[in-house]
């Protein structure tokens, strides 16, 4: 048990350390990168090349690697983009970008798989339950894993609060914030308040620290799978071909289920991709400055993680369907107040009173609806999973697509008319399921969710 939990955290705080400086970067990127949507374009890409790179790229590298190598290589990947925003351009973010999303699936599958064999491996020694063992490897895992949101965002507010050119912003440059933005302006409303190169620099060096301790951590201290368990490896790997999974993903959608699941799947994306994208830039970073948009995540994601315990405990009580009304009412009012508000810095408290109550419903978006498709679609998970993944990635890839383009209030509208869309098509999934089982309560248990929601983040 001792070299086995040793192996979890190793895994652990290598992942900690990892997205400590990309989940930093990412908030970031809208406003470090604004000028022609550099940064917006980048998180658009590595969206994109994640769909690719989870349609193939798994199975074959850790076949051919193993996953303790796997895991090393594919976090050499974030590091390169963390390397990329040293100079960040159209020719440096973008193929990073690229290089970032395709390590992202296999980085991910390599971790699962390896906490499902080192479960299943020290199960079977001890006699006990092999599921039981990798909820827990994986509820240690993600416990470390979470606050990754917390650290990285501090690290940013904290470097970023030492600027000496933090100048006030003027009531003409405000009136261009919040919904309404000034397009044409975008730059030059915040160019004021943007940090000196050295501060940027001094960022970057150690985001960029972080992720190599996090590949020698792994290269040091990981133990590789042992020649006992590589053919529990092999099986788990052998079984999805690449035509196999790309097949099966797609000959999926025949199940009307999942077709009406689609807008829900593609809303998770977008509304995570308005608060990373736009929020943090056109309310946080226009009004209050750029050393504010750390803080502001910093209350996302605890409040995010908080919730998504919570809610993991009472959906047994109060239903999926009560969460699903509650996360939706919660995201309209959001959108409405933030068509309606118009920031300022005198009203600090309102610039995290949005990202907590967007943590609260990103927090059920997340848990019920992986626990959804886990439950309806018992006997094809994997296709199922599959489907998941690609649809919220493109929502990602769409709301960074089409960020520079629009203003502001366009987004939001396109935001409540995909939400709104999302609730019709998610009620029609409830009637079926009430119709083709009457009598029968439809179960809102979520086994194994917490490792298959995190796969979307990259």
């Amino acid at each position: 048990m001792e070299r086995n939990l040793k192996n979890v955290l190793v895994i652990s705080f290598g992942f900690l350390l990892l997205f400590t400086a990309y989940g930093g970067l990412q908030s970031l990127q809208s406003s470090l990168h604004s000028e022609e949507g550099l940064g917006v374009a980048s998180l658009s890409v590595v969206y994109a090349a994640l769909i690719l790179s989870s349609m193939f790229l798994p199975p074959i590298l850790i076949k051919k690697l193993g996953c303790k190598w796997t895991i090393a290589g594919s976090m050499c990947c974030y590091i390169a983009f963390s390397l990329g925003n040293f100079y960040a351009s159209w020719y440096t973010l973008i193929p990073t970008s690229v290089i970032l999303g395709l390590g992202g699936a296999p980085l991910w599958s390599a971790k699962c798989t390896y906490l499902t064999i080192a479960g299943n491996s020290y199960a079977e020694k001890a006699g006990k339950n092999g599921k039981d063992i990798i909820n827990q490897y994986f509820g240690v895992f993600f416990l470390i894993f979470q606050s990754s949101g917390i650290w990285g965002n501090l690290i940013s507010s904290l470097i970023f609060s030492q600027a000496s050119n933090k100048a006030e912003i003027s009531e003409e440059n405000l009136a261009c914030c919040g919904a309404y933005d000034c397009v044409t302006d975008t730059t030059n409303t915040t160019s004021s308040a943007e940090p000196s190169n050295s501060l940027i620099y001094t960022l970057l060096g150690i985001y960029t620290v972080s992720g190599v301790l996090a590949v020698l951590l792994i290269v040091i201290f990981l133990d590789q799978i042992k020649p006992d368990q590589a053919e529990t490896e092999k099986e788990i790997l052998e079984t999805p071909t690449f035509c196999s999974t790309f097949l099966a993903t797609f000959q999926h959608l025949k199940d009307k289920r999942q077709c009406l699941l689609i807008p829900l799947t593609m809303y998770s994306g977008f509304e995570q991709g308005f608060l990373s994208g736009d929020y943090t830039k056109t309310y946080v970073t226009c009004a209050l400055g750029i050393h504010y948009v750390g803080y502001v995540m910093i209350c996302f994601s605890s409040v995010n993680s908080l919730c998504s315990l919570l809610f993991g405990k009472i959906s047994q009580f109060t239903g999926r369907k009560i969460l699903f009304a509650l996360a939706a009412v919660t995201n309209t009012a959001c959108i409405i107040a933030l068509l309606l508000w118009k920031p300022h810095p005198k009203q600090l408290a309102v610039f995290f009173v949005f990202p907590a109550l967007w943590g609260l419903s990103d927090a059920i978006w997340q848990t019920q609806t992986n626990g959804l498709y886990g439950i309806l679609f018992e006997k094809h998970k994997e296709a199922a999973f599959a489907n998941y993944r690609l649809w919220e990635s493109f929502g990602f890839v769409i709301a960074f697509g089409y960020s520079t383009k629009l203003q502001v209030y366009i987004k939001l509208y396109i935001l409540l008319s995909v939400l709104v869309l999302s609730m019709v098509t998610y009620g029609a999934v409830e009637y079926l399921e009430a119709k083709s089982s009457p009598g029968t309560p439809t179960a809102t248990k979520k086994e194994n969710v917490g490792p298959l929601t995190e796969e979307t983040d990259t």
